[in-house]
């Protein structure tokens, strides 16, 4: 049976083979944590960008989009707290000369006792028919005894990052006997923040240029349009603003594929409140969000949310929707509650007033904030991970598929022509032709109609429709469905209906 890691590497491999994802500029050797989409990776790429804004903008009245610009007056970053805040506490390990995130080295400690727990879990299940999960980890000595490790190991991190006493972090790092990957050892050095923001030079000449970020975040485009919007769109609290686009961290321990990148994509929306509402909206999106996730058909045990140990500078409660990746959960997706933190320090370091004046209570506001921020590339990865299947066929062949949405999926379907000719080609043709408008679709007619299937099922496309003779005689085709290998006979003319009962974006939105 196939390891976790290995599965991860076949997903890597899959993607490149399969025009999903390069290494970006690999003819030089490639960038570390920086990738290129594919043909069919940037088609899955917009289909769930498209699903993401539909649900959020297109089925909420009162959320509405923009495209801000990715440079921003850097004064921008000093009021968001940025520049002074945004770093990641770092440690070297001395013999394999690798970096860490000292966090990171943490948390996959904890992760690894936690894993325990479940196999705990497991054993237990499958010895009483009658199992309670609950109680068994209420009551179970072994169990607790690792709850109670992992409490301790969160509450002395949480301490120490409170504190901002990064010598109290190596220290849990060295009594935990944490050992770096590589080399095996605990020769760590002291642990130190980083700032993660890649600054340019805005300007012709050096000497007249001024320093500008590359945004490490799309939130702040959105707080410094906030009266913008809300004028000319006459938005009245509560109202949200949606933008997606690229954000950059120069992040030094990147990995893990696509999964941490310094060049990415989020999808985030900012929800203004009245003060003291805030809580109320911060649990109505983080089950809003939660359904929308549930809704793509990954698996619900896939999903959990998990509590932020130590708040942002400004939030007042944030939490994680993580997902369980080939290599155990990790976040997904963020829900935070910001305060009035980010217009009060724009209003406070632009001197404009960035207020609502509520009709019903006849005063101005600074409104509070409820974020949802995903990170496009990390759901792309969740999708794949999960879609990936190398399956044994009843007649002990083998197929690699992607069980994709349909409606997500870069190819809807697949034109293919049995053999090319006696004017199958050209009815095949003529299919495309319908449904290229509506759907994005391949032709293909080079090898036997099997490998053809083949070739379909590992780029996840849901539909082939095939062309014989009988196509000629009675204007029907066969319509081959990824999923069950099934195949039936229809109409040219009830193509569209069938296919659009399945591939539409709306198919997804129903369930929401």
């Amino acid at each position: 049976m196939a390891t976790a890691e290995d599965l991860f590497k076949d997903i890597i491999s899959h993607s490149k083979e399969y025009g999903f994802i390069f290494p970006s500029s690999e003819i030089y050797d490639g960038m570390s944590a920086v990738y290129d989409y594919g043909q069919y990776g940037v088609e899955l790429k917009k289909n769930i960008r498209d699903y993401w804004w539909k649900a959020m903008v297109q089925m909420n009245e009162n959320i509405v989009g923009i495209d801000a610009a990715i440079f921003m007056h850097p004064t921008t970053w000093k009021a968001s707290g940025h520049v002074d805040a945004f770093n990641d506490p770092l440690i070297d390990n001395k013999d394999s000369k690798k970096r860490y995130r000292a966090d990171v080295l943490i948390e996959d400690y904890v992760a690894k006792i936690e894993a325990k727990i479940s196999k705990e879990v497991e054993k237990a299940a499958k010895r009483f028919a009658d199992f309670d999960e609950a109680m068994f980890r209420s009551t179970n000595a072994r169990v607790l005894e690792y709850q109670q490790k992992i409490d301790d190991i969160n509450n002395r991190f949480k301490s120490a990052l409170e504190a901002g006493d990064l010598a109290a972090v190596k220290q849990l790092i060295l009594d935990l006997e944490i050992v770096c990957p590589v080399s095996g050892t605990r020769n760590w050095t002291d642990v130190r923040q980083f700032n993660l923001m890649f600054a340019t030079q805005l300007g012709s000449v050096t000497d007249e240029s001024s320093t500008v970020y590359l945004r490490p975040e799309t939130a702040q485009g959105i707080f410094v349009n906030f009266l913008n919007v809300q004028k000319s769109g006459r938005m009245k609290i509560p109202f949200g603003i949606a933008q997606t686009g690229k954000a950059f961290r120069n992040e030094i321990v990147a990995r893990q594929f696509i999964f941490r990148m310094r060049e990415f994509e989020q999808m985030e929306m900012q929800y203004f409140v009245k003060p003291g509402t805030e809580m109320e909206w911060y649990e109505f999106w983080k089950e809003k969000r939660m359904k929308w996730h549930r809704s793509l058909g990954l698996g619900e045990q896939n999903y959990r949310f998990h509590d932020h140990l130590k708040l942002a500078h400004y939030a007042n409660a944030a939490c994680d929707i993580e997902f369980q990746f080939p290599f155990g959960f990790k976040e997904l997706e963020g829900i935070h509650s910001r305060t009035d933190f980010d217009l009060s320090n724009h209003e406070k370091y632009s001197g404009r007033k960035l207020q609502y004046f509520d009709t019903e209570e006849n005063r101005s506001y600074v409104p509070y904030v409820v974020e949802t921020s995903i990170g496009l590339d990390r759901l792309f990865l969740a999708v794949l991970s999960t879609a990936y299947k190398e399956e044994t066929l009843e007649d002990g062949s083998t197929r690699t598929v992607l069980r994709i949405a349909p409606s997500l999926a870069p190819v809807k379907c697949a034109v293919l022509p049995l053999l090319k000719k006696d004017g199958l080609p050209e009815v095949a043709r003529k299919i495309m032709d319908e449904l290229m408008p509506d759907y994005l679709c391949q032709y293909d007619e080079k090898d036997a109609i099997g490998k053809r299937y083949r070739r379909q099922d590992a780029i996840g496309t849901p539909f082939c429709i095939t062309v014989d003779h009988q196509t000629l005689q009675d204007n029907t085709v066969t319509l081959r469905n990824r999923d069950t290998m099934q195949q039936e006979r229809l109409s040219i003319e009830q193509l569209k209906a069938q296919l659009s009962e399945h591939l539409s974006l709306s198919h997804l939105l129903r369930k929401l």
